[in-house]
């Protein structure tokens, strides 16, 4: 007999958290309830319909799903996908035992075995736990009597009575299959779930699962090996046996184990009640601070209001010692009385004086004391800031670092970070950011939670300047913030557009990618040819290639990478009336390093070029960007060139006529110009001999998760 006592946590399914009832086996190899898999499936186009975990959380009352599961269910909502029946139609399934997404096939549910075994298990212990009720007889006219067996063929239970009545000797029924009392009626024979009418006789060793003959010779298990069910049930039951028997002879080993864990679980209660009670006092002694100052501020607060009460009460009887009969008012209608010239003159003297200071008092009236308290308003700003960021910080969790390589700003922010080291990692990350405001005196951050180590935030604005710091959070112990990195979006919203491969485009020299995002031209045999017809001087022809969008108002700016060896480049727009020009112009441009006939190096030519060129370009190359010659440009050549970046960007103003170059690492502005944008403008690429260009790609919500997995 099996032991029933003790392997609950075996029978629970993980979604609904009760006893299996009719049990299906994942591809991971996990189990789970046929009704939790339909309504785990519901809520996932539930939330394709409304767009959101909450409401599908909702509609499925008994299934507990996890928050990474509704984290997944709302990644793979916004894929559009509608729920259009009473079967649920998605493949992709959150198994609630290993967090993952598994694929169940086109069929769907229909594709999964039932794990008999398990239900048989799930009814012993059933049986085992209401051994006290008994199984009715299925056929007994009331009162029905105990069943004494149950007939799996019929999949009813009948007393003994009964069961002669219903399966007499010598007819077919008489041979069913009949076990003790049970509720659990199992199908005698597995038939396979793709072919439905072919019973499954053979065991697929790369999927782990029994299939039928028809799986092997045309179906999706065609290509893989396979063993039949006899040798299969052998092999596994051979395997199960001897681990089992492992398990059993290390008994003792196990039971030292659970000592130990007692130990621990019972060492864990009284660390945390002291770490509770070191917490207690830490937070005691703020209070005590606390009750200090606020004992200062009232005591000086109290003071000063002593003092400008008493100075405003002397003014008080001032004042009030000006009305008539009363104070010095009073005295100085009694002196009038004084009759003898020489007492009044004696007296009146001095009283004038008072008189007069009173005089000028009662015209310039000004309080002897302030009313307000302003000078003792507590500025507690930097102070809740720092007790915002109280937490526990250990020693052993290592403080994240913001990789600015990695991170970059373009149509969206890409943040990523990295621990120096591998030990200790933090479970889960908190990024926050702010826009750089020189108005505002005070920052708000905000704060993102994060499980991987990149993050994809939108909704910037242009043009600005954003901060951003990261800490590791392992439990309730998180790390110090990072040191803050400052990056800046770009100047305006990001143009989209691919290499146009018809307007234009020259197959031979020019070699594009599938994509249309990358070109390169090759200085190859075309090149050579072509020099073979020049003996002097060093004519050469661009190969041009411009976007396949074009921009008629707004501002816009782009992004692209130029390989280090590419020898000449050049960047820019060029307008819609001016295409033709620019493919037919047979020689537009010269050699980067002297032409026949000037005597001198090519910087003076480019004035001319640059005056006469129907479009708008900047020549780059050798891992150099040349600043067009122009009258507001530095007059010596060695200032006009500068340091390639890595990624170069482009912005263009059409409502402003501007068009300007940046660094699109840091966002800063290299060159501008006045550009004509009467037609429709487009990005133009010309290349020459070895080089390639390379369009930014945009960030979006997987490019952070690719990111993190590289």
């Amino acid at each position: 007999k099996v032991a029933i006592k003790g392997i609950e946590r075996e029978l629970i399914c993980p979604a609904c958290k009760e006893l299996f009832t009719h049990p299906l086996i994942l591809p991971c190899q996990h189990n789970i309830c046929h009704k939790c898999v339909k309504e785990i499936l519901f809520a996932f186009e539930d939330s394709f319909a409304d767009g959101g975990s909450e409401s599908s959380n909702q509609s499925s009352p008994r299934i507990k799903i996890s928050s990474s599961s509704m984290d997944r269910i709302d990644r793979i909502s916004r894929s559009g996908r509608k729920r259009n029946s009473l079967t649920p139609r998605s493949s992709l399934f959150p198994c609630p035992g290993c967090q993952r997404d598994i694929d169940l096939g086109e069929r769907g549910i229909n594709g999964l075995f039932r794990n008999l075994t398990l239900e048989t298990i799930v009814e012993r212990y059933r049986q085992a736990a209401r051994a006290a009720i008994a199984i009715m007889c299925d056929f007994c006219k009331p009162p029905p009597q105990e069943s004494t067996k149950s007939c799996m063929d019929c999949s009813a239970s009948y007393c003994n009575e009964c069961f002669k009545i219903h399966h007499p000797w010598g007819t077919v029924k008489a041979q069913h299959e009949y076990v003790g009392p049970t509720t659990n009626f199992r199908p005698k024979i597995l038939m396979c779930p793709e072919h439905e009418m072919e019973r499954v006789n053979m065991y697929c060793e790369i999927c782990r699962r029994p299939v039928c003959h028809l799986c092997k010779l045309g179906g999706c298990h065609a290509n893989h090996r396979v063993t039949t069910i006899s040798t299969a049930y052998k092999t596994l039951k051979e395997k199960l046996s001897k681990d089992i028997e492992y398990l059993i002879s290390k008994e003792s080993q196990v039971k030292a184990r659970i000592t130990q864990l007692d130990l621990l679980l019972k060492e864990t209660e009284c660390n945390s009640e002291r770490a509770k009670e070191e917490a207690s006092q830490s937070f005691e002694k703020l209070y005590h601070v606390l009750e200090e100052k606020k004992s200062a501020a009232f005591r000086a607060i109290e003071a000063s209001k002593n003092l400008r009460l008493e100075k405003l009460q002397m003014q008080a009887e001032e004042y009030q010692g000006l009305l008539e009969n009363n104070g010095l008012v009073g005295y100085a209608q009694e002196v009038l009385k004084e009759t003898d010239p020489s007492c009044f003159v004696q007296t009146a003297k001095q009283l004038h004086v008072r008189i007069q200071k009173a005089t000028e008092s009662l015209k310039s009236f000004k309080p002897a004391a302030e009313t307000t308290f302003e000078d003792f308003v507590v500025d507690i700003a930097k102070q809740e800031e720092i007790l915002g960021d109280l937490s526990f910080h250990s020693n052993g969790l290592e403080i994240p670092e913001i990789n600015e390589e990695q991170s970059k700003m373009y149509n969206k922010a890409l943040i990523s970070w990295e621990c120096p080291g591998k030990t200790d990692s933090a479970d889960i990350y908190v990024l926050e950011y702010h826009k750089l405001n020189r108005e505002e005196e005070s920052t708000t951050w905000q704060e993102i939670e994060v499980c991987s180590k990149s993050k994809v935030i939108s909704d910037l604005d242009d043009d600005s300047s954003y901060a951003f710091r990261v800490r590791g959070y392992k439990g309730s112990i998180s790390s110090p913030w990072s040191r803050e990195v400052i990056l800046r979006t770009p100047p305006a919203p990001v143009f989209s557009f691919l290499f146009d491969d018809k307007c234009g485009y020259n197959s031979e020299h020019l070699l594009l990618n599938p994509g249309r995002t990358s070109v390169e031209s090759r200085a190859g045999f075309p090149l050579l040819l072509g020099s073979e017809r020049m003996q002097v001087g060093c004519y050469t022809t661009l190969d041009y290639i411009i976007g396949d969008t074009g921009i008629a108002k707004g501002k816009h700016f782009w992004a692209f990478h130029v390989e280090a060896y590419s020898y000449l480049v050049k960047v820019g727009v060029v307008s819609s009336n001016k295409i033709q020009k620019l493919f037919h112009n047979t020689h537009d441009v010269t050699s980067p390093r002297y032409e026949q006939d000037s005597g001198h190096d090519s910087g003076s030519e480019d004035a001319f070029f640059d005056s006469s060129q129907p479009f708008t370009l900047v020549t780059l190359g050798m891992k150099k960007f040349f600043i067009p010659t122009t009258p507001a440009a530095p007059k010596d050549p060695a200032s006009r060139i500068l340091p390639l970046p890595s990624c170069l960007g482009i912005c263009l103003d059409c409502d402003k006529g501007k068009l300007g170059f940046y660094d699109a690492g840091c966002m800063k502005c290299l060159y501008e110009c006045e550009v004509d944008c009467s037609g429709i403008m487009y990005p133009a690429f010309a290349l020459m001999g070895g080089a390639a260009v390379h369009l930014e790609e945009a960030v979006t919500a997987k490019y952070g998760e690719y990111h993190d997995d590289i």
